[in-house]
């Protein structure tokens, strides 16, 4: 075992290292597998007690620190545990008689899981921002377009940040491994033909990735936005990494690529605030009284808790060969609620046009021209039959 220890101990051993190395040499009786699961239990051993006194003094001094570094506290503790596990089990393997092959695949796979466990770290640490950023913002809120604004950039960025971290984290760790060092260089570098196969690969990927940064700047949609895309009206209840998810007036579900919304025309009504206008359509007769319909109308939104006292107009707006369109214009908080308002509109115009003002309603007419000679009825022939 003597010529083994001496074998597998690195240039860079410290004294306390050979002090100890001298102390197994004493149990040379123990076989090696021993010795080296007893060196690995007591470095786990030690490195869980670190953690432990490591993590009570972090909580001790972000005690009095804001939400952020509370968090981060508490949510990296069982992933600075594996860290802390990770690297003792390292030690341990370095410092123990075990040989130096199986000892360096050991310490290349400690590394590789290492270099993962901190990206882990660094995600999580991006969450944690993410949570306590948006906690400044209330979507329940009536006027809720600053909140929209900022927690759709905040998810959009969130969500890149951790696939680009993922990226790099899964490219670094690939780079200690030998037989895939390529595949990290050219994952890390987009360059070479590993890296052009996986650009290709992963093409839509990446165009999703850059237009959700695009949508994150330049904010064409954000969440609980009334859109109309697909000739469908509906509300943006999710954007991810990849797709939108947008929840349509029937409860269901339309899913769309991110860059559907860079690269396709579609309708935002609330684009700049919340607030909007509606539009109730009537079909009346000629002979309508367009006075006392609007002063109907005036009345139907005064009296509607829908309006939101701002515009209320009724004009006349096309003319065909048989009606006149009428349209009807008011005013509502949000899309909900003006969708409702304006479903209101047209059912009391209804009832007052058959109820209160018949001429409103359309009708069928049929010329007659009073010059013009009667028509005589042909006359019926003579009844055949014996008489």
């Amino acid at each position: 075992m003597g010529q083994t220890l001496s074998s597998s101990m690195p240039p860079e051993i410290t004294d306390l290292t050979r002090q100890i190395i001298l102390l197994w040499r004493r149990f040379q009786w123990l076989p090696e597998w021993l010795v080296v699961a007893i060196v690995i239990a007591v470095f786990v051993g030690g490195g869980w007690v670190a953690h432990r006194i490591v993590f009570s003094i972090l909580r001790r001094v972000v005690r009095n620190r804001d939400m952020f570094w509370r968090g981060v506290v508490e949510r990296a503790r069982r992933k600075l545990r594996i860290l802390i596990i990770l690297i003792a089990v390292g030690f341990s393997v370095t410092v123990s008689p075990l040989d130096p092959d199986p000892s360096a695949v050991i310490r290349s796979a400690i590394l590789f899981l290492v270099i993962l466990v901190l990206g882990w770290i660094a995600t999580g640490i991006v969450d944690m921002w993410a949570v306590v950023y948006l906690r400044k913002f209330n979507l329940e809120t009536e006027d809720n377009l600053n909140a929209r604004k900022h927690v759709t950039q905040t998810r959009i960025l969130q969500r890149a940040g951790v696939i680009l971290i993922g990226i790099v984290t899964v490219a670094l760790a690939m780079m200690t491994i030998g037989a895939v060092r390529q595949w990290g260089v050219s994952l890390l570098a987009s360059a070479g033909v590993v890296g052009i196969v996986a650009g290709l690969a992963l093409q839509p990927l990446l165009k999703n990735l850059v237009a959700g940064i695009q949508i994150a700047t330049a904010q064409p949609i954000r969440i609980d936005d009334a859109v109309i895309v697909e000739n469908e009206w509906g509300q943006i209840e999710e954007i991810t990494s990849t797709y939108v998810v947008v929840r349509l007036w029937d409860w269901r579900r339309m899913i769309l690529p991110l860059s559907y919304f860079i690269e396709q025309p579609f309708q935002n009504w609330t684009r700049e605030t919340s607030r909007l206008i509606g539009a109730a359509i009537l079909y009346v007769d000629y002979e309508a009284p367009i006075d006392r319909l609007r002063a109907e109308l005036e009345r139907i939104c005064r009296a509607s808790p829908l309006w939101d006292g701002d515009v209320v107009n009724l004009a006349v707006t096309d003319i065909t060969d048989r009606v006149a369109q009428v349209r009807c214009l008011a005013s509502g908080r949000n899309a909900g609620v003006v969708f409702d308002l304006r479903c209101e509109i047209r059912e009391k115009m209804l009832v007052f046009m058959r109820d209160q003002c018949p001429e409103a309603l359309p009708r069928d007419r049929l010329a007659v021209d009073a010059n013009a000679a009667p028509v005589t009825p042909p006359a019926s022939p003579p009844a055949s039959g014996p008489r």
